[in-house]
C-alpha cells in the first residue's frame, strides 16, 4: 500500500500534469459559506457532487496526467473517491497558499510542459477552458484563470516559483491582484483564460441550476442534486406564502 503522502494512479508521456485542488468531503470542512443557506449534511453531499463531476471532466483530457493535491488527512480517501486515474498527493503546509505552492513544487520539472491546477468545484467548466490554459501556457510563464469576484479558479505555471503564492489575501476580492503583484515581482508572463464564476453562496447554486438545466449532461450528478434542492427550495417558498396568508 501507498504510503498516506501519495497514492500514485495514472501519467501520461505528454509532460502536461492536470491538479484538482481538493478536500475530502466531510461536514464542516467544505463549501463551508453555503452553510448559511443549506445543512452541513446538504453541503457535504454537494461538494462530493461537485468533486465527482470535476473529476470527470479533469479526465476527458485525456492526453494528460491528472492528480488531486490535498491535505495529508484526505490523501487516501479522495483517492478511493477518484478510483483508478488520479494520483493524490498530499500537499505540506496548511491552507490553499501552502497547497498550491505544493503543487508546482511537486509537479513541475524541468523541461516539462506544464501544470495547471484548478478548483475541485468546477464542473460547469468547458473542457476547452483547460485545453486552452495548457495552450496559453505554452507562451508564457503562468496562466490564470479569473473568477467574477476578484479571485481565481486556475493557475499554472512551468516551473516553481516558492514566492508566488501568499495567505494574504487567499480567498477574498484581492486574490487575483495580489498573485499578479507578486507575478509582477518575479518578472513572470501572464496569461489568462476565460473568466468564470465560483460555486460559494445560494446566488451560485441558482445560476449553476439554471445553467445545467439546460445542459445536465455537463456535471449529471451535480445537476440531479441542484434540481432535487430547487424542488425542494420550491415547496418552502410555497409553504411559507401559504402560512403568510394564513396570518
Amino acid at each position: 500500500m501507498k504510503p498516506p503522502s501519495e497514492v500514485v494512479a495514472r501519467s501520461s508521456g505528454s509532460g502536461l500534469v492536470l491538479v484538482v485542488m481538493a478536500k475530502a468531503p466531510r461536514p464542516g470542512a467544505v463549501k463551508t459559506r453555503l452553510t448559511s443557506s443549506l445543512s452541513p449534511e446538504s453541503v457535504t453531499a454537494f461538494y462530493c457532487c461537485l468533486l465527482h463531476d470535476t473529476l470527470a471532466l479533469a479526465r476527458s483530457l485525456s492526453d494528460v496526467e491528472l492528480a488531486i493535491m490535498c491535505p495529508a488527512s484526505d490523501v487516501n480517501e479522495l483517492a478511493k473517491l477518484a478510483g483508478d486515474g488520479a494520483r493524490a498527493v498530499a500537499q505540506k503546509g496548511e491552507g490553499l497558499a501552502a497547497a498550491l505552492t505544493s503543487v508546482f513544487a511537486h509537479f513541475a520539472k524541468p523541461g516539462g510542459r506544464g501544470v495547471v491546477a484548478f478548483n475541485s468545484d468546477s464542473p460547469h467548466l468547458p473542457a476547452s477552458v483547460l485545453r486552452s490554459a495548457f495552450d496559453t501556457l505554452a507562451a508564457h510563464d503562468l496562466v490564470v484563470g479569473p473568477t467574477e469576484d476578484g479571485g481565481y479558479y486556475l493557475v499554472g505555471a512551468k516551473a516553481a516559483h516558492p514566492r508566488l503564492f501568499d495567505s494574504d489575501g487567499m480567498g477574498t476580492a484581492s486574490a487575483l491582484e495580489a498573485l499578479l503583484a507578486r507575478a509582477r515581482g518575479l518578472q513572470l508572463s501572464v496569461g489568462f483564460t476565460d473568466p468564470f464564476y465560483d460555486i460559494d453562496v445560494e446566488g451560485d447554486l441558482t445560476r449553476l441550476a439554471s445553467e445545467l438545466h439546460l445542459a445536465p449532461d455537463r456535471a449529471p450528478r451535480t445537476a440531479a442534486w441542484l434540481k432535487e434542492w430547487g424542488a425542494a427550495a420550491a415547496q418552502l417558498r410555497a409553504k411559507l406564502r401559504t402560512r403568510a396568508g394564513d396570518l
